[in-house]
């Protein structure tokens, strides 16, 4: 069962909130009626009975003390910088299984936690980001992969492994054998859009039939950047969605553009410890 963490969040806000100001604006005035009355009734008040009257309920401090916390969290995760783990290889060499991201909320307009109704418009995905989304079929994971279509676009994949964008083909610049031990896979220099970036292919890999695409408005194209190793646009298959629509994402899906890689920790963890050699900005 996947766990919505962002509604969490915000119950948990919500929550925390409401004891603070149920503190603020009923039970505090309480306590300090309660005191005021005690030292009035007494000639010489007992410190251990003022405190004890002072004292907040537990739950009470707990939200007081939980709530700012969690309203930056709240802040910071939704409409700022939220940090994702990669789980699979589909976007080696760019990104490693084990790498820690940071994915800019902002980048493409301002949305609402749990809602993600966007409320202020601030940019578009454009060809070469890297970007986090909602995986169409079932918008509760988080896949991530690479920009390669705009709504509009013409997208073809060649049966020789080649992409074009509206009828020109993306240029690519063959670099060598990927650094592996059966040496199966080759590295391209790729650019789309204004992003130089590295593709891997596999040369083992037979080659498939040509397919063709246009991404209706509203949508994007996704690819990952190992190109044979990626469930991306090219497959992606639901019954429960519209023709034109196969393989899209909608931009209510968007969640933001990867923009760093903070901190890598490589399969299988046990084996491996935390490191910070691939930290750097993501092409």
């Amino acid at each position: 069962m996947s766990i919505n963490f962002p509604l969490l969040l915000v119950l948990a806000v919500l929550v925390s909130g409401a004891l603070a100001l149920l503190d603020l604006v009923l039970l505090a005035p309480r306590r300090r009626a309660a005191i005021t009355a005690y030292e009035g009734s007494v000639d010489k008040p007992d410190q251990n009975v003022v405190e004890r009257l002072s004292k907040e309920p537990l739950l009470v401090e707990y939200g007081k003390s939980f709530f700012p916390v969690l309203a930056i969290v709240l802040v910071l995760r939704s409409f700022l910088v939220e940090p994702f783990q990669i789980p699979s290889g589909s976007m080696k060499p760019t990104l490693e299984v084990g790498d820690f991201i940071l994915v800019n909320k902002f980048a493409y307009g301002i949305r609402l936690p749990v809602l993600d109704t966007k409320v202020i418009e601030v940019g578009e995905p454009q060809r070469g980001d890297v970007m986090v989304f909602r995986y169409p079929s079932d918008p509760n994971i988080n896949y991530i992969k690479r920009v390669v279509g705009l709504p509009g676009d013409h997208i073809r994949y060649d049966s020789d492994k080649r992409l074009f964008v509206n009828g020109v083909p993306v240029a690519e610049q063959l670099l060598g054998k990927a650094p592996e031990i059966l040496g199966s896979a080759v590295l391209y220099k790729e650019q789309i859009g204004d992003v130089d970036h590295l593709i891997r292919k596999e040369t083992r890999r037979p080659a498939e039939p040509s397919h063709e695409w246009v991404v209706p408005e509203g949508h994007y194209f996704m690819m990952g950047d190992n190109r044979d190793n990626s469930n991306d646009s090219r497959y992606w298959n639901d019954p429960q969605i519209a023709g034109e629509m196969q393989g899209m994402v909608p931009d209510e899906n968007i969640v933001g553009k990867a923009f760093a890689v903070w901190m890598s920790w490589p399969e299988p963890k046990w084996q491996n410890l935390p490191n910070f050699t691939r930290v750097g900005l993501i092409r």
